[in-house]
């Protein structure tokens, strides 16, 4: 089973101010140097989608209700709904904010798999007052594509045997993994439908998008054997950093911690991966160890998690002694694919983050850092977790 939240953002901005409802709204920055975060089924009649430039948007749909948006009221909403999927079903994975993945193997024996899902559909929707969409069928690929023509507010089950059928006459832009130039090669080629390419040799996709190729051409043929993960709130990243002589000063402390930062925000989009939970350690000279942590709304963008934590230290740090370690932990991960703060944040800002992480990728995690973090490296810092993969190396300095 795959459930997705219709137009997340914006239902939750409606169940917040019903004067919203049927009529085109835009979440995200207002400035023109914004961008949509999301857009209403009325919006999109437009023209508007995701990602696009607010001022498009507003050329598109003058009349469009802008609201800024409420990244805490959406975390919230999605930790509620988290709650009740984790009380009905046997194993679930949160894919996303707004997107879940459910393994109900087993369940018509007990009590009949179609029924357990339209029933924790409609269970969602009378709590939360939330509309969502689902599909069921034989593996994650087919009910992913099964939820986005279940859309909006709808469901469908796709029984095992016809997955092949069923993805045959949609477009191939509808297959997970086919982004925008993917889709233009594969135009190129003549491939407009996925029956097309089931049709075609899986020898000829590889020649053409080499092992991707691969996986996309059985992804159109309904073959996925990938698990549901199961969703644990307990998994996190963290980095510590112990100094061979106890410091104090302030400013080389804040310069370590935007450098611990740094690392976990760019291995966090780099494994395609939000936080919500921010600690902060501090051990002093007397060996005497504190904690703190805030939630914070799903992200993985470092000036947002850098400011939590400089503020989590600031409100921790209150002896005054000597410091001997300082550690940085993010917790609550779920998959998320690569977010920008679209209520803050520019398309430009948008850029140089996927710039910088281009760079990281090809010269290496220290090629770009902040210029207060200058001279220090991801090596000088001990890492405690499932991702990252550098070597438990002491502070130099």
């Amino acid at each position: 089973m795959h459930m997705d939240l219709d137009t997340f953002f914006v239902s939750v901005e409606r169940k917040m101010n019903s004067s919203l409802n049927g009529k085109p709204v835009l979440v995200g920055g207002n400035s023109d140097r914004g961008v949509v975060a999301s857009c209403s089924y009325e919006a999109r009649k437009f023209g508007i989608h995701s990602a696009m430039s607010m001022r498009m948007a507003k050329q598109l749909c003058p009349h469009a209700i802008i609201v800024r948006g409420d990244h805490e009221q959406y975390t919230k909403h999605s930790n509620e709904i988290t709650e009740i999927i984790k009380d009905t079903v046997p194993v679930y994975e949160k894919a996303s904010i707004d997107e879940f993945y459910m393994d109900l193997t087993g369940m018509d024996e007990f009590f009949g798999c179609y029924k357990l899902a339209t029933e924790l559909r409609e269970k969602i929707i009378k709590e939360t007052g939330l509309p969502n969409s689902f599909a069921l069928s034989s593996n994650k690929t087919v009910s992913k594509v099964g939820t986005g023509e279940a859309k909006p507010n709808g469901y469908r089950r796709i029984p095992n045997g016809e997955e092949k059928n069923f993805l045959a006459p949609l477009s191939i832009k509808k297959i997970p993994m086919v982004g925008d130039k993917t889709y233009q090669l594969l135009r190129s080629m003549g491939v407009e439908k996925i029956k097309t390419m089931q049709e075609m040799p899986v020898q000829m996709m590889e020649q053409v998008l080499g092992e991707n190729g691969i996986m996309i051409w059985r992804k159109a043929n309904g073959i996925d054997n990938s698990p549901v993960e199961q969703y644990s709130e307990r998994k996190s990243i963290s980095t510590e950093c112990t100094f061979d002589k106890d410091t104090i000063d302030v400013t080389y402390l804040n310069a370590v911690m935007m450098r611990m930062t740094e690392k976990l925000a760019f291995q966090l989009r780099d494994e395609q991966k939000l936080t919500s939970c921010v600690t902060v350690k501090i051990r002093y000279s007397d060996f005497n160890t504190y904690t703190m942590q805030a939630r914070v709304p799903y992200t993985a963008l470092d000036h947002v998690l850098i400011e939590k934590v400089k503020e989590l230290f600031n409100k921790l740090f209150q002896k005054r002694m000597l410091i001997r370690l300082i550690g940085v932990r993010f917790s609550h991960l779920v998959h998320g694919t690569y977010q920008i703060d679209m209520f803050d944040d520019t398309t430009e800002q948008l850029q140089l983050y996927q710039a910088m992480d281009r760079l990281r990728k090809r010269f290496g995690k220290n090629a770009v850092q902040r210029a207060a973090g200058m001279g220090i490296t991801t090596r000088d810092f001990n890492p405690f977790n499932g991702i990252s993969h550098d070597l438990p190396l002491k502070n130099k300095k």
